[in-house]
């Protein structure tokens, strides 16, 4: 079996496709989280800080094709 070089290997890698997939369509990704966690670094250094950001709550993100809707 081959393996496809295609694939989707990471999860940005996946959002990305998803969301350039929906944009134009008036499609509506939304993300809902419990407790998460993310550690924000303040720059790119190795030495950089961190903070924590802490979500509860729900993420749309909504796309249009203002192109499409001025054809229509």
């Amino acid at each position: 079996m081959t393996q496809n070089t295609n694939d989707t290997k990471t999860w940005p890698d996946l959002a990305i496709g998803l969301y350039d997939k929906l944009t134009g369509r008036g499609a509506e990704i939304t993300y809902e989280f419990q407790g998460l966690e993310v550690s924000v670094p303040s720059s790119a250094s190795p030495q950089a800080q961190h903070a924590t950001w802490r979500v509860s709550g729900t993420v749309k993100v909504r796309t249009k094709d203002e192109a499409a809707a001025a054809r229509a």
